[in-house]
């Protein structure tokens, strides 16, 4: 995170130590196979960061992709299909937020061919793997939005490790939810493996974003005539 003198203030300290609360509580509570607690702590976890962003002074648009993956958090929780499909369009907006800050705080790295076909063989790899077990109705939606995915997860890697990083669990996040979606076998509670790779992915795209911001300069104050 910034090491600046808002991300130093007793409110952002204390956002970031609420945010990380909530996450351990959802966690706990899919460990526990509560859904109740589970309904009370996921809403929580991208409004506190975003309230962070704001606080540190972030990107207006990094707190739009936080607000957008809160949407796609909330309508995740209700079972049906017109949910998850609003709910997938809510994170596939969060992407192009993403996106759009990936390219303008990012730097052109050398990125070898190795990177780019290592995303794009995931790409195809995934979606024509899953393409025989998904709904009729959830293939060209799931397929859209995995290359839109895989885009953000690739860009991410302009802002560096943290940032790549994030981009690459958020990748396997929506994996593990797509492989459910297909009625794949599962491991042992899959709902904590998808929320512990979604929130660090979270987590490290909004650092690798506060990190790659230019350095702010406070102007002095103006000298007036006694």
């Amino acid at each position: 995170m910034p090491r600046t003198e808002e991300a130093a203030s007793p409110r952002a300290k204390a956002l970031l130590a609420a945010f990380a609360l909530a996450a351990a509580g959802d966690l706990v509570a899919l460990l526990a196979g509560s859904d109740a607690a589970h309904t009370v702590f996921k809403p929580l976890l991208m409004p506190l960061l975003a309230a962070y962003v704001l606080t540190v002074r972030g990107p207006r648009l990094l707190t739009v992709a936080l607000l957008f993956g809160w949407g796609g958090d909330t309508l995740l929780l209700f079972d049906a299909d017109p949910a998850f499909l609003a709910g997938m369009g809510s994170f596939a907006a969060g992407h192009v937020c993403y996106l759009a800050l990936f390219r303008r705080y990012g730097r052109a790295r050398a990125r070898g061919a190795w990177l780019v076909a290592a995303y794009a063989t995931a790409l195809v790899a995934t979606v024509a793997l899953l393409w025989p077990d998904l709904p009729a109705d959830m293939r060209g939606p799931v397929a859209g939005y995995s290359l839109l995915l895989t885009a953000m997860a690739f860009a991410a890697t302009r802002l560096g490790l943290t940032a790549a990083v994030g981009g690459a669990l958020f990748l396997l996040s929506d994996t593990l939810i797509a492989t459910g979606v297909a009625e794949w076998p599962q491991a042992p509670r899959p709902d904590f493996w998808i929320m512990l790779t979604y929130i660090a992915a979270q987590f490290l795209l909004v650092s690798g974003v506060l990190a790659a911001q230019p350095p702010r300069h406070h102007q002095p104050a103006p000298l007036t005539n006694e």
